[in-house]
């Protein structure tokens, strides 16, 4: 029995979600290692980690947009955009697991949002 093209295609389309995620979460990792290396070498003004942290969301959100809409070829802002929540949603799951519910102010969860959703998408724009 063979699969429908709409079977093959709904397998291929999470497996690339899942590999984009997984590479969006390794390029986290390797942003936050290098910042911990800084952190860990010089004493930077908080200003700067912040900044640093910010940056880590875009580069990690464009690359997940980028990547997706390569490999979608339409409405690739579309594709982006869901990378970029994915990634956030990801993130404030694994938070919420942590730390056993909300901690910090809502401004900074929204803040965080916008800049995952808004990376991912212009990365899938770019592409």
């Amino acid at each position: 029995m063979q699969k429908t093209e709409q079977e093959r295609y709904g397998q291929t389309l999470v497996k690339d979600i899942l590999k984009i995620l997984f590479l969006m979460y390794v390029t986290t990792m390797i942003l936050l290692l290098l910042l911990a290396l800084v952190l860990f070498k010089m004493e930077p003004q908080e200003i700067v980690t912040k900044i640093w942290l910010i940056a880590v969301y875009i580069i990690s959100g464009g690359l997940g947009g980028f990547l997706i809409g390569k490999r979608r070829k339409s409405r690739k802002f579309l594709w982006g955009c869901l990378m970029g929540v994915l990634y956030f949603g990801i993130l404030f799951a694994v938070s919420l697991l942590l730390y056993k519910g909300l901690t910090g102010d809502v401004m900074h969860l929204l803040t965080t949002l916008v800049l995952c959703t808004a990376s991912g998408t212009v990365g899938g724009m770019i592409s």
